[in-house]
Order: structure tokens, then C-alpha cells, then sequence
């Protein structure tokens, strides 16, 4: 009787589902048959558009299981909605992946307005290149310079809070003293750049790679007045660093804590609170992506430049930064007007 009772306890345990725990599923059978969104934090045709494509279409055979992945654009105050929906309205599942701006992590800690993000718990996958910012004008306008920033205006367009076009003038001009008119609203790097073709404004702060692609620059119809990075560009040895412009201690700490995001990248990030096998799922795959022969045989067609940056070295970077001294803080934020 003993061992038949024992059955029957097994049994109705059994039944209650109290008997085993249920293996957690795996990462395979969880993305096999779903759909994987890549949401762009701006509109179509700039480079990050072109990133996040390529990517789109190479990266769903090195996740388990193989789903669809789809790319989509949802521009926004500099992909700063976007930022603000992956963090609080997604899906925190692993099937939702963002590209944004590398300077929006940096937003919280600069006072940004409209941040609903803690930059320290996004989890991040990766970047797929290192760019340097530039500032590109027109060579009919009447700054020809970088020097000529000190005593003339330059206007140019800007999408959004964080984003490179609004925050590299905004910087510039309050702490170094240039004179720059910023006309913002426009939904991504490739309107302002179809602006500075019609004339609506002189110029655009954004990525090398996006202004090499411009029609403009190559009929040598614009120019780079500066680039702006921690260190010199390799590609473009002739033109100035707006470093130079820094006078005193306060003015290179400032700009050297502004400029740590040009180490980020074109971060794509996910939520907080992924799933850890999935989310290194989806790290690895991103890694095996960049390294697809197909994959890069179509970054170079697109005239784009393969240089993985790893997940730990963007948290990295944002950690370094958050951990800045309150005064040099300060600085960026009053150079930033905020």
C-alpha cells in the first residue's frame, strides 16, 4: 500500500504541475517562427538608415531559431523618442532592438529635457562603426573657416535634443564662443543635408561617413570646417580640430567629457531587463553579423566602414562619463544652455 500511495501523491502533484518545474524554455525555440524589430531613431536614407538595414537583412540567420527581422523608421527629437520607447513601452522580450544616436545616453547626466531613461540600465548590443563628427557648409557661405566661426554666423540645421546636429553647435557656441544659428525640427541628417541644397540653411553638423555620401561634398560644392573627436580622423589629416578652439582648462575638460560620445558610435541598444540568454543571443549575433563576408562585401558598396565597437566597451563608456566631476558637468550643461 506505502508504494502505491506514493504513486498516487506523485500522480496528483503530477497533475497540479507541482511535480518537476518546466524547463525554461530555450533562446531557440523562443525566437523560432517571431519577428525581431530594428527600429531607426530617424527617417530613411542617412547612414544610421543604411546601418540598421544592412544589419536587418544579415543578422536573423546567427539568432537561434532564425525569426524575421524587420527594420523600421521612428524618427523623433534625435531618436530620443525612440529611446524613451524601448526603456518604457516596449516589449522587454528580446524581440526589439534600437538604433540611436550616440549622444543621447548622455542626455540624463546633461540635463536633457524629455529623458525617461536610466543610460546605465539600457542594455546595449553593440555598434557596427566609430565616426567622426564634421561640420560641413556650403563654399558659398560666408564662413569659409574655423576660425571664421569667432567673428561670423554660420546657420544650420538640427534634428533634435542629443542628437549631433543640435548638440555640437549648441556646445560650440556657449562654450567656445563660435557663432552659430541653429534651425531645428528636421527629422533626420539627410533632410538637413536636402535643407543645405536648397539654401534653407548653410550647413550641418553630422557623421564623416554621412557627408561623404552628399552630393554637395562631392562636387566639392561644400566644404568641412572642423572635425570633432577626441582624436584626429586619419581619412580627413587636413582639416582642423575644434579643439584648437579651447582656451583654458575648464574649456578642454568640458569639451573632452562632450566629446567621450564619439566613442559610442551608432549605439544600438535593447531594454532593461532582457532575458540574459537572449540578450547574449542577440549580442553574439550582432558580433557574427559584422564579421559576414556578404555583409561586409555590402558595408563597403554602401560606402560604410565596419568598426565593431562591443557592448561592454559603449557601457563602459557611459559609466566613465556619469562619473565625471560636478564641475566639468556643469560646463557642458551651461554650454548646452541647460
Amino acid at each position: 500500500m506505502f508504494p502505491r500511495r506514493l504513486i498516487g501523491v506523485a500522480t496528483a502533484l503530477s497533475l497540479m504541475g507541482l511535480c518537476v518545474p518546466a524547463q525554461a524554455q530555450s533562446v531557440e525555440a523562443f525566437y523560432r517562427g517571431k519577428t525581431v524589430s530594428i527600429m531607426i531613431g530617424y527617417g530613411p536614407g542617412g547612414t544610421d538608415d543604411i546601418w540598421a538595414r544592412l544589419i536587418a537583412r544579415y543578422i536573423g540567420k546567427y539568432i537561434p531559431g532564425e525569426p524575421t527581422v524587420v527594420a523600421s523608421n521612428v524618427p523623433g527629437a534625435g531618436s530620443l523618442l525612440l529611446t524613451n520607447q524601448i526603456y518604457n513601452t516596449q516589449p522587454k522580450d528580446g524581440t526589439v532592438i534600437g538604433l540611436i544616436n550616440r549622444g543621447v545616453p548622455f542626455e540624463p547626466l546633461l540635463g536633457g529635457n524629455g529623458t525617461r531613461f536610466d543610460p546605465k540600465k539600457l542594455s546595449y548590443i553593440g555598434s557596427p562603426d566609430v565616426d567622426t563628427p564634421v561640420c560641413m557648409v556650403r563654399t558659398d557661405a560666408p564662413v569659409k573657416t574655423m576660425d571664421d566661426l569667432l567673428t561670423k554666423e554660420l546657420i544650420v540645421g538640427a534634428t533634435g535634443s542629443g542628437a549631433d546636429s543640435q548638440s555640437y553647435p549648441d556646445v560650440l557656441t556657449n562654450l567656445l564662443g563660435v557663432k552659430i544659428k541653429i534651425v531645428q525640427g528636421y527629422p533626420g541628417s539627410r533632410d538637413i543635408l536636402l535643407a543645405t541644397e536648397r539654401g534653407e540653411v548653410q550647413g550641418v553638423c553630422v557623421s564623416y561617413d554621412t557627408v561623404v555620401r552628399d552630393l554637395m561634398y562631392r562636387e566639392k560644392r561644400a566644404q568641412l570646417l572642423f572635425q570633432a573627436a577626441l582624436e584626429r580622423d586619419d581619412r580627413m589629416p587636413e582639416v582642423p580640430m575644434i579643439n584648437d578652439l579651447a582656451k583654458t582648462q575648464e574649456q578642454k575638460k568640458a569639451l573632452e567629457l562632450f566629446l567621450q560620445r564619439t566613442l559610442m558610435g551608432r549605439p544600438f541598444i535593447m531594454g532593461p531587463d532582457i532575458p540574459a540568454d537572449r540578450l547574449a543571443a542577440i549580442r553574439k549575433a550582432f558580433e557574427l553579423t559584422l564579421k559576414d563576408p556578404g555583409f561586409a562585401a555590402d558595408a563597403r558598396a554602401a560606402n560604410v566602414n565596419i568598426h565593431y565597437v562591443s557592448p561592454e566597451r559603449l557601457s563602459k563608456v557611459v559609466a566613465d562619463a556619469y562619473a565625471t566631476p560636478a564641475p566639468f558637468v556643469s560646463a557642458v550643461k551651461k554650454a548646452l544652455g541647460r
